[in-house]
């Protein structure tokens, strides 16, 4: 079961919102103005748009499954000594000392771009849990990472 904030929650719900709403409607005349055009056999903006309507339909499809097996977090009762889903840790590389700060979501948040990682990401798993000014290590593409927990927010 993935755990998710309410916030996070109401965001993948307008995003599927969207996608059902807008989004198909936009796909649905573009594919009608790309029909207008003549031949569908050679008709490369027809293909196109039929192929991310498919598209579409299956990143709803699989959104729906997804948030139908959820646990919402209460983002008010998050207990702050260890880390839990929907905290934001800052971390020490003991190699390197450089600062990170990281926000550890479910697997539907994830976003690299935005500091926010998974719990079932190699660094997601082994923060789960675990309290300030603990040492956490893993296996990372460049080897072996090793950080400290320096606070918890």
């Amino acid at each position: 079961m993935t755990e998710l904030s309410k916030k996070a929650y109401k965001e993948l719900s307008e995003k599927l919102k969207h996608m059902k709403g807008v989004l198909r409607k936009e796909l649905r005349k573009t594919i009608g103005e790309a029909r207008e055009h003549g031949d569908l056999k050679e008709n490369s903006a027809y293909h196109e748009a039929k192929k991310e309507q498919g598209l579409n339909e299956m990143r709803i499809a699989e959104l729906e499954e997804k948030l139908r097996d959820v646990k919402i977090i209460d983002d008010k009762n998050i207990p702050k000594d260890k880390v839990v889903v929907g905290l934001t840790v800052k971390l020490k590389d003991l190699d390197s000392k450089e600062l990170r700060e990281c926000t550890l979501v479910s697997e539907l948040e994830a976003d690299v771009f935005q500091n926010k990682i998974s719990t079932s990401s190699p660094l997601g798993d082994v923060l789960l849990h675990c309290k300030v000014n603990d040492t956490v290590e893993f296996e990372a593409p460049r080897g072996t990472v090793r950080y400290k927990i320096l606070k918890i927010s």
